[in-house]
C-alpha cells in the first residue's frame, strides 16, 4: 500500500509500499501546504503574491499521482464516476456509447497520424500506445520536447470528448533491475498524466500506474522487442450507464 513523499527540489512525486491506501485527503493537504512555497515577493513593493507557474506544477504532480493510488481501492471506479457526474458529464447509454467512441477514435487517428503513436480499438475502448523511444530519452522520465505537441493534441481530443475514463500505464523492458524499471515506468506514466492534466483534462478521469517489466508485448531477447516493451499506454474507456 502506498506512502507518498514530496521532493521539493525535483518537484516530483514518488511512492513505495507502506501502510495506507486512502490518500486523497493527505495528498491534497500536502499540495495545499506546498502552495505556500509557490509565492514571489515584489522587490519594489515587498508584496507577496502567488506564483501560478510553481503552483500548477505542484498541484499537477500531487493530483496526478494520488488518483493512480486511489484507483487501487474497491470504490475507485465509483469515485471517478461520481467526479464526472459532479462535473456535469453525464453517462453514455445504449447506441450512444459506440457512436461517441467512433467519433473520438476518428479524432484521435487524425490527430496522431504520422506521430509514431499507435491507436487501437478494443470494443468500445481506445488504446494509445506511445513507444518509449518516441516519448522519452533513454532511462529518462522527462518527455522529449518534440512530443509535447503530440500530447497536446491528445489532450485536445480528450477535452472534446469528456465522457471517458483515462488509464495511463507505463511499461519497461527487462534490462536492469526490476525495482528500477518499476519506478521508471511509474515516473513516465506520471509525466504523461501530469502533462495532460496541465492541458485542462479533468484530473478525476485519470488512473495512473506503472507495470515495470511485468507486461511485455514482445520478446525481451531482441533489441526490437525491448524497444516495443518500453512504452506508455493510454486506455480510454467510455463513461457508460451501468
Amino acid at each position: 500500500m502506498p506512502i507518498i513523499w514530496f521532493d521539493m527540489i525535483g518537484l516530483e512525486l514518488r511512492y513505495r509500499e507502506g501502510t495506507s491506501m486512502k490518500l486523497r485527503t493527505a495528498v491534497l493537504t500536502v499540495a495545499a501546504l506546498s502552495m505556500a512555497a509557490c509565492t514571489t515577493t515584489d522587490p519594489y513593493t515587498g508584496e507577496t503574491r502567488a506564483n501560478n507557474t510553481g503552483r500548477g506544477i505542484l498541484l499537477g504532480a500531487a493530483a496526478g499521482a494520488a488518483l493512480g493510488y486511489l484507483t487501487n481501492t474497491n470504490d475507485s471506479e465509483e469515485g471517478r464516476t461520481n467526479a464526472l457526474i459532479g462535473a456535469g458529464i453525464g453517462a453514455l447509454a445504449g447506441g450512444a456509447v459506440g457512436n461517441y467512441m467512433d467519433r473520438q477514435e476518428a479524432a484521435m487517428r487524425e490527430a496522431l497520424s504520422d506521430s509514431g503513436v499507435g491507436v487501437r480499438r478494443e470494443g468500445n475502448d481506445l488504446r494509445l500506445i506511445m513507444p518509449g523511444d518516441v516519448t522519452f530519452a533513454t532511462n529518462s522520465a522527462d518527455i522529449q520536447g518534440q512530443f509535447y505537441g503530440i500530447l497536446s493534441d491528445v489532450g485536445t481530443v480528450l477535452n472534446r470528448y469528456p465522457a471517458t475514463y483515462v488509464d495511463i500505464v507505463g511499461h519497461a523492458d527487462s534490462v536492469g533491475a526490476d525495482a528500477y524499471n518499476q519506478q521508471l515506468s511509474e515516473r513516465r506514466a506520471l509525466s504523461v498524466g501530469n502533462y495532460l492534466i496541465g492541458q485542462g483534462v479533468l484530473r478525476d478521469r485519470f488512473y495512473i500506474a506503472g507495470m515495470g517489466e511485468r507486461s511485455p508485448i514482445a520478446s525481451n531477447d531482441t533489441a526490437q522487442g525491448r524497444q516495443q516493451n518500453r512504452r506508455v499506454e493510454i486506455l480510454i474507456r467510455p463513461h457508460a450507464a451501468s
